[in-house]
């Protein structure tokens, strides 16, 4: 249990309210060559979607798009890809403390465009729901931008009386011409 739990203080404390609306430096989450076939290709067969208008060209050309697209969630994932000759986070946790759970202990190796830590000693962390709005499908070449926020930091009380902070944080991404492809609301639980 918090030290912030065990003493009933409020865990939306002014430094935590201090950091809503703060705002990371805008990035380029693909890679400098935007997005490629094979990178797409790879993606739909993870996600298990055959749709057409995500590989046939002549299939992507009769839709309203007039050419291939990505799945909406494209954008989301493409800015987690490892670049190459990048050190994998994930590993080093694992070389360092072999007791790892693949979670605790993973430091990226870049922060660009990472929000700041929440100043706050609750430390146990639970996804609590995405959402992500669309406004455009990414296609093939585009290069892609993010840059995220903290939306919102509410207060919940447990039924154990322990305080814990439902963090929101909206991730805006972009591409080459500025325009908004889609919107990610992400929100976690702080305990």
């Amino acid at each position: 249990m918090s030290q912030a739990a065990a003493q009933g203080e409020s865990a939306l404390t002014p430094e935590v309210k201090a950091v809503i609306g703060a705002t990371a430096e805008k990035i380029e989450a693909s890679f400098p060559w935007g997005i490629e076939r094979e990178g797409l290709r790879i993606f739909t067969q993870a996600i298990m979607d055959p749709d057409p208008r995500y590989w046939d060209d002549e299939f992507a050309k009769k839709t309203k798009f007039g050419g291939i697209v990505t799945p909406p969630i494209y954008c989301t994932y493409i800015g987690r890809r490892t670049r190459p000759g990048a050190e994998d986070p994930i590993t080093r946790a694992f070389e360092e403390n072999p007791e790892s759970d693949g979670i605790q202990g993973v430091r990226t190796p870049e922060t660009r465009g990472g929000l700041p830590n929440l100043p706050t000693p609750l430390v146990r962390t639970l996804n609590a729901g995405n959402e992500i709005e669309v406004r455009q499908y990414p296609k093939l070449g585009d290069r892609i931008f993010s840059q995220a926020k903290y939306a919102d930091i509410k207060e919940r009380v447990g039924k154990d009386a322990s305080r814990m902070l439902i963090v929101t944080t909206e991730t805006v991404y972009t591409n080459q011409n500025d325009e908004v492809l889609c919107i990610l609301r992400a929100s976690s639980i702080r305990r």
